[in-house]
């Protein structure tokens, strides 16, 4: 069980420390991001993951820069978290990509820069380079040791106070802590009550790498979102932790809402979390989880509520599908 948490909680790995609850910008649409970014600052959260693939980094950026200029925040007072696209997944072109991204925040530095997934794309100037037939274009090439190097180069320059890892395994991780020069200070997953991870949060706890879920309430829009680029949504599972039975009890007993539950579970289990939300009500909502403690049975019921792989949403579906070729593909098949 985790010491008392409160709304000014982190989790620390060498000098970095990382609120435990963040604003999740993912499927967030540029035109509705600078309000829900907006709400989120005023509720009191203090920090914002976003990715150069999420293509809402210009809208965050003038966001936080009206924040900046109204006085609402300073900037040494947020952790912001962007990440590498797939298709800059070369060492070479570490610091365009970066710089792109700072350019389009209106930042000098990044608190958090993560390798967004351990398999490249053939960067052909798009996002999601296909082929005539539709194909994803893989760079079956990715040297992930040779891209940390690049990633360690930013920290150097003094653009990323920090780097990580998102979507990698134990082995890929293990790889790059064999090799760094600066290790990762944090791993992003999914992870949530049907998928907890547990042999791979244990192992970056042991390392000293922090952990932080994605998808924390499960992902309802996922198959829509996967239409929506086009990518096939065969296989894609619709688990809804937000409805399981227990967590609703729970939820009950203690006068909160499922997905603060769910919430509470992840940080008393020694993760951050970053629900998307664009709803400013949510948003309260989401951060709202410092005032009850599941109790230990509580935490244990939860604990068994893990289905292992077959709770895992992002895997050989949607967009990881399209990788499973790649030698770097990261989960099992």
């Amino acid at each position: 069980m985790s010491p008392k948490l409160t709304n000014q909680s982190v989790l620390t790995s060498g000098t970095m420390k990382m609120p435990v609850i963040g604003l999740g910008t993912w499927q967030s649409h540029e035109r509705e991001i600078g309000d829900a970014v907006a709400a989120a600052i005023e509720a009191g959260y203090r920090h914002i993951d976003t990715a150069y693939i999420y293509l809402n980094e210009e809208a965050i950026g003038n966001t936080l820069q009206k924040a900046f200029k109204d006085g609402k925040i300073k900037r040494e007072d947020l952790f912001i978290t962007t990440k590498l696209p797939n298709v800059g997944n070369r060492a070479e072109e570490v610091e365009t990509f970066l710089k792109e991204s700072l350019e389009y925040l209106q930042l000098d530095y990044v608190d958090l820069y993560l390798i967004h997934s351990p398999v490249g794309f053939v960067n052909d100037g798009t996002i999601l380079p296909r082929d005539e037939s539709g194909t994803l274009l893989l760079d079956l090439d990715t040297d992930i040791i040779e891209l940390w190097k690049g990633m360690e180069a930013q920290v150097d320059a003094g653009r990323a106070k920090n780097i990580g890892l998102s979507n990698f395994n134990i082995n890929q991780i293990q790889r790059i802590l064999d090799n760094c020069r600066i290790p990762p200070a944090n791993l992003q997953v999914e992870l949530h009550i049907y998928f907890q991870q547990n042999e791979l949060v244990s192992f970056c706890k042991k390392n000293g790498i922090t952990v932080c879920a994605y998808a924390p309430l499960g992902s309802p829009n996922l198959i829509q979102f996967n239409e929506r680029i086009g990518i096939p949504t065969d296989g894609i599972k619709n688990l809804s932790p937000m409805t399981d039975t227990l967590i609703m009890e729970i939820a009950k007993k203690y006068g909160k809402t499922p997905s603060q539950v769910l919430l509470r579970f992840l940080i008393q289990y020694g993760v951050a979390v970053i629900p998307k939300s664009i709803n400013p009500e949510r948003i309260k909502q989401n951060l709202d989880v410092f005032d009850f403690e599941l109790s230990d049975e509580e935490f244990k019921q939860i604990r068994a509520l893990d289905r292992g792989e077959e709770g895992r949403m992002f895997g050989a579906s949607g967009i990881f599908a399209a990788m499973i070729k790649h030698p770097e593909y990261p989960f099992p098949k």
